[in-house]
């Protein structure tokens, strides 16, 4: 059968005969050559061979009408996850959704493909066979675009040899394949690519071969297709397990979660790095943490409360480890005596989180490990305390001189890791008593030397991604505090009115989702666990 573009090519009459037609006759074969090449014209841009209709399996296969996804009845199909299919299933008949990671043709009469489900793959076979699979269909399946939506249904089977291009270990024979949603023929970054580890480049290189490199810009410009490689499902899926262990390990300690706002009149912590705006004709700012209410919510006697919200920081800072936008996990409790109370609620909540992790989420960190190679954290049953004090000699002794009162360097963090590490055999820590002049004003000072503060930051791999403290519950000190750190008294006024109406000693600590997961994953960026990052030159997409 001839195809529309291939009949477009003929001539509409033969040399010589257009005389004895007549004006009428003539027309109409103009209109049936536009026809002609409109649809050869659409059969071209959407990559698909025209289905000869002389094919008795022509049902089997092919796109799906838009109008049969507008949710135009239930019909009672029963789908497999593909990451369920496994041998108990052989010679049962499957239906799977997933994407064409990748099509193989075999000659016109064998096909293979890859179908994903995210982040697991089978292969799928196409044979031809009398009855089952025709010829057309391999050649409508092999025209597919890669990343296409398709639904598949086969007979599922156990293959002799392992299968090396697919997590399933086993097939499906194909017996219906439909296309769903087409991708572009020409995607703007090719996932296999950015799957690649860097190692895989580096011994390419050597070897004299070059391959492509996918720079940190070009995944995010279009991170819905960075988003899809196997490290990344890995990234997100852990990110998701991380703010889920925070959430039921504070609920089962007596925590009650609470959402504050984040559209503020005054700044909450303090600094200029604070997104301003016009809230209806009145100065206004974006939170850059709960800090302050959540310490009006312990006045309110909630007891111990915990939030999972976004923070905003407006800092200009251009590293690996800053974003303008993240997510916070924030946790604020009242304290009976001493504030190693907060510190023992994050010793107990990061030890379970990290034990968690490794037990429950293998092939996600086998996923990210595979293309980010790190080693698992170090960390104790019961986690290390030192004081500032003890930090800055153990830094002293190892020939680092750093102020004993001012805040610790990028540098001197990740030297005091390495130390850490090398005299404990951890890389998680905490370290306590920091001095006042580089903490929040609402931090509350030592009581046996007012240079130092009943504060804390915990430490992963050298790097701080907890910082937390007792607060400051005297109406009256914490306005003078705020004085000193020069906030204006008049836009927090609620927040200190809050601890005039009797106020419990408390504490608390924020961290950040996507540090954490950096960390524990030993990841050198953090825009690698923002699902869609903000920074000082990013706000899109």
């Amino acid at each position: 059968m001839e195809t529309p573009e291939e009949q477009s090519q003929k001539p509409a009459v033969e040399e010589g005969s257009e005389k004895k037609l007549s004006k009428k006759e003539l027309a109409k074969l103009e209109r049936q050559r536009k026809r002609q090449e409109a649809a050869a014209a659409n059969s071209a841009a959407s990559g698909v061979s025209e289905i000869s209709i002389e094919d008795p399996l022509a049902g089997n296969y092919g796109d799906v009408p838009f109008n049969d996804l507008q949710s135009k009845e239930i019909s009672g199909k029963k789908w497999v996850e593909i990451k369920n299919l496994n041998d108990g299933l052989k010679g049962q008949v499957v239906l799977i959704r997933g994407r064409a990671q990748t099509i193989r043709a075999v000659g016109k009469k064998m096909a293979f493909v890859v179908v994903r489900e995210r982040g697991f793959t089978v292969q799928c076979v196409l044979v031809v066979a009398e009855g089952l699979v025709s010829s057309e269909m391999v050649k409508f399946v092999t025209s597919l675009s890669k990343e296409s939506i398709v639904d598949v249904a086969g007979v599922v089977s156990v293959p002799e040899q392992p299968i090396k291009g697919a997590t399933q270990q086993v097939e499906v024979q194909v017996r219906k394949l439909y296309c769903v949603n087409r991708a572009t023929p020409v995607l703007p970054i090719n996932l296999e690519d950015a799957a690649r580890s860097e190692s895989e480049i580096e011994k390419a290189l050597e070897e004299g071969e070059h391959l492509v490199r996918v720079n940190q810009d070009t995944r995010l410009n279009f991170r819905v297709l960075d988003l899809r490689t196997p490290a990344n499902q890995g990234i997100f899926r852990i990110q998701s397990q991380v703010g889920n262990v925070f959430r039921q390990f504070l609920l089962s300690e007596g925590f009650n979660e609470i959402h504050t706002p984040k559209l503020i009149a005054g700044s909450s912590e303090g600094g200029a790095a604070i997104f301003r705006l016009d809230y209806k004709g009145t100065p206004a700012c974006l939170a850059q943490s709960p800090q302050l209410h959540k310490q009006m919510a312990i006045c309110g006697d909630l007891g111990r409360v915990f939030e999972i919200g976004p923070v905003f920081r407006a800092e200009d800072s251009f590293t690996h480890r800053h974003l303008c936008e993240f997510t916070g996990l924030d946790v604020e409790m009242e304290i009976k005596e001493h504030y190693s109370e907060v510190m023992d609620v994050v010793d107990h909540l990061f030890v379970k989180m990290f034990d968690y992790l490794n037990e429950h989420c293998v092939p996600e960190l086998e996923a990210i490990n595979r293309q980010y190679p790190f080693e698992k954290l170090k960390y104790l049953r019961k986690t290390l305390k030192l004081t500032f004090e003890e930090g800055v000699q153990m830094l002293k002794e190892a020939g680092v001189e750093i102020d004993p009162l001012g805040d610790l360097n990028t540098e001197s963090e990740r030297r005091l890791g390495q130390l850490v590490l090398e005299k404990y055999g951890t890389e998680f820590y905490i370290l306590h008593r920091y001095p006042l002049a580089v903490r929040p004003f609402y931090t509350m000072p030592c009581h046996d030397d007012p240079k130092y503060s009943n504060s804390f930051d915990v430490f992963i791999r050298g790097e701080e991604i907890i910082s937390g403290a007792q607060r400051v519950h005297s109406a009256d000190f914490l306005t003078e505090r705020a004085q000193v750190c020069g906030i204006d008294v008049k836009t927090i006024s609620t927040y200190i009115d809050s601890f005039r109406y009797g106020a419990p000693p408390h504490g608390g600590f924020g961290v950040g989702l996507e540090r954490v997961v950096m960390l524990f994953c030993a990841l050198n960026n953090i825009r690698k666990t923002s699902l869609f990052p903000r920074d000082p030159q990013r706000i899109a997409p």
